[in-house]
């Protein structure tokens, strides 16, 4: 257990606060399968549908939210838009929970 004597409330408080922004956006499975599969690279829209078979509406829709959050980031080349993570805590979050529940 980390020592917390020198780690205002206030500090906390705001780290409390981004963390349960980050798991809110977790508790998605969509979300949480668009993000497993950004961790191991990047990838369009088609192809994010056709690997986790999620339809065009709902998939534009969490990845909005994963955009909004901070959680990815695109690079756009021609007509095709590219995401990938861009937060290294949720990669770190996504190794953690690859080891809890994935891992053999």
């Amino acid at each position: 257990m980390p020592d917390t004597t020198d780690f205002s409330l206030e500090k906390m408080r705001a780290s409390a606060s981004d963390a349960s922004a980050m798991l809110r956006s977790l508790g998605n499975q969509d979300r949480l399968l668009l993000l497993c599969q950004l961790s191991q690279e990047e990838l369009c829209v088609s192809d994010l549908e056709e690997r986790l078979d999620i339809r065009q509406p709902s998939l534009s829709q969490q990845l909005g939210v994963l955009r909004r959050e901070g959680f990815v980031t695109t690079r756009k080349e021609g007509k095709r838009v590219y995401y990938r993570v861009a937060d290294p805590k949720v990669l770190t979050l996504l190794q953690t929970l690859y080891q809890l529940y994935c891992a053999e």
